[in-house]
């Protein structure tokens, strides 16, 4: 080989190389700015899931944003925000009854004496006022006591026959749960329950209205007036029975009466005096 092509040679290595060299620095810049690119990507979507996250965790619960909506009260209700909750056309004198619906102790005082209370209603001996209370859902951490409330506003909204049955469906053995159970937190299972009520059985407007929590504030406010007429009246818990400003218990004094024998006994004193 002669001088002039072993240069000529040499010199088309050395550009091929450089070429070659040219193409790699371009194939690993390309690199780094598809790797930047996804980094960016990345980050921007961890920073945007935090800020989500942050967001959600700040953005106030159903029950929260429920004190600030708008008041809704069912039908067949009166006095202010539809608490008065009065049920009866005879008698002179209101029994006013007041329970939360996850308390064990006003399912078995329902099972019990739920019967003849709305006995003496229909014969007209009373009206009877029913005041729901929610304090187990903070005792008892959960918002069953608030969601079933709601939910019977939903049927007093229907009719107040359909509220008294599904009242009854939900202290009933069949459908109350244990307390510390919060399966009244669960609108589903609330709408099982009222399938047991014919007025209530495939109900799309009750259905609705349980569902999208028409009468969570009314709930909330039903709770505010147990409060006050505890406060009033001094009881603090359920179930609790008052007639003309004054409680109706058993023959110790301190507890609503249990037993058919005992609510007769104590009503009639009550309606007496």
């Amino acid at each position: 080989m002669s001088q002039r092509n072993s240069q000529a040679a040499k010199t088309a290595a050395r550009e091929r190389l450089r070429q070659e060299r040219e193409r790699e620095a371009k194939r690993a810049k390309a690199k780094r700015q598809v790797v930047v690119a996804v980094s960016v990507v990345a980050g921007l979507a961890i920073a945007g899931g935090v800020a989500y996250g942050i967001a959600q965790a700040n953005k106030p619960s159903a029950w929260e944003a429920a004190e600030d909506a708008k008041l809704v009260a069912p039908a067949n209700t009166s006095g202010k925000n539809g608490l008065d909750v009065v049920i009866g056309k005879g008698g002179e004198k209101t029994l006013a009854v007041y329970e939360d619906p996850r308390c064990p102790v006003c399912a078995a005082f329902e099972q019990s004496v739920g019967e003849t209370i709305r006995k003496g209603m229909e014969d007209g001996k009373y009206k009877v006022q029913f005041v729901g209370a929610t304090f187990i859902d903070k005792n008892v951490p959960g918002e069953g006591s608030r969601n079933a409330l709601s939910a019977m506003g939903a049927a007093l909204n229907v009719s107040p026959e359909a509220f008294l049955d599904f009242k009854a469906a939900l202290y009933s053995a069949k459908f109350h749960p244990e307390e510390n159970t919060d399966k009244f937190a669960d609108d589903d299972y609330l709408i099982e329950v009222a399938n047991s009520v014919d007025a209530l059985k495939g109900n799309e407007k009750f259905q609705k209205d349980v569902k999208d929590g028409t009468f969570d504030r009314w709930s909330l406010e039903m709770n505010k007036k147990f409060n006050a007429d505890g406060e009033k009246y001094g009881f603090g818990g359920t179930p609790s029975l008052v007639m003309d400003g004054k409680l109706v218990t058993d023959s110790g004094g301190q507890s609503a009466p249990m037993t058919v024998d005992e609510f007769n006994a104590s009503i009639n004193k009550a309606l007496d005096s």
